[in-house]
């Protein structure tokens, strides 16, 4: 009879990697495998993102009236006010001023560049101490495509912005001047906002408030002792808004 070879390993290969004690007994080696790698990301902390800076972002300070940019200035950031107010306001040819928006903590500005805006359309100017976030043009971008949560939060922002700017318009085009200055109170203490309302307006002048609702100091002054007297607001330096101010915008 004809023996055919065998292809499965003898003894003397399967044991090859043990090793014999000297009471004779054999001790196999047992190899562990190598650990695994954890190639895993840290998952995205979008409040961590924007409370500090890193990579394509930095942080800025102010102080009170201080200029961030002017009007005509390169556009190639977007920013993030961590704390304190900014106020963007525009000139026009015969140096006439306008305030076209008051922005408090939370509130990002300068994110027309996105669209292409290659120089800043307003000055942007502290109206307190104040911290931003600048962020590069390129670090948003990226942030955008690559993490959903801070997406969300800048698309929810620029829509709101985007219908706030309508309601401004609607408000100067067919509203008197009490009732926009009523309604320019509320939104500066910002009631209908997610969080609580802050109901303390610090560091907004008559002038400012004139300015912002297009009509006079003495027109404001006039309503805002009305305010006063009807309950709606206390006036000390700061401007405390009571909830009850909604019906002057409310009413017809």
């Amino acid at each position: 009879m004809i023996k055919t070879k065998s292809n499965a390993p003898n003894a003397e290969s399967k044991l090859s990697s043990a090793k014999s004690s000297p009471n004779g007994r054999i001790h196999a080696e047992l190899r562990r495998p190598p650990p695994r790698l954890n190639l895993r990301t840290p998952a995205f902390d979008l409040q961590q993102f924007l409370d500090s800076s890193g990579l394509g972002r930095k942080l800025a300070k102010f102080s009170g009236k201080e200029i961030v940019f002017t009007q005509g200035d390169p556009a190639n950031n977007v920013m993030y006010i961590q704390e304190g107010g900014v106020k963007l306001t525009v000139v026009n040819e015969t140096g006439k001023e306008a305030i076209v928006a008051i922005l408090g903590r939370g509130d990002f500005f300068g994110e027309a560049c996105l669209g292409g805006q290659s120089i800043r359309m307003a000055t942007a100017t502290a109206t307190a101490p104040t911290t931003v976030l600048v962020i590069d043009k390129e670090e948003v971008e990226r942030v955008l495509h690559e993490e959903h949560e801070f997406s969300d939060r800048f698309i929810a922002y620029t829509l709101a912005r985007n219908a706030r700017i309508e309601e401004d318009l609607i408000d100067q085009l067919f509203n008197s001047s009490e009732k926009r200055l009523a309604r320019a109170l509320l939104l500066l203490a910002r009631y209908g906002a997610q969080d609580q309302p802050q109901k303390v307006i610090p560091n907004v002048s008559q002038e400012m408030l004139a300015e912002m609702i297009g009509t006079t100091r003495s027109r404001v002054n006039y309503f805002m002792n009305k305010f006063r007297k009807l309950g709606f607001i206390q006036y000390d330096g700061e401007i405390h808004v009571n909830k009850s101010l909604l019906s002057v915008v409310l009413h017809d």
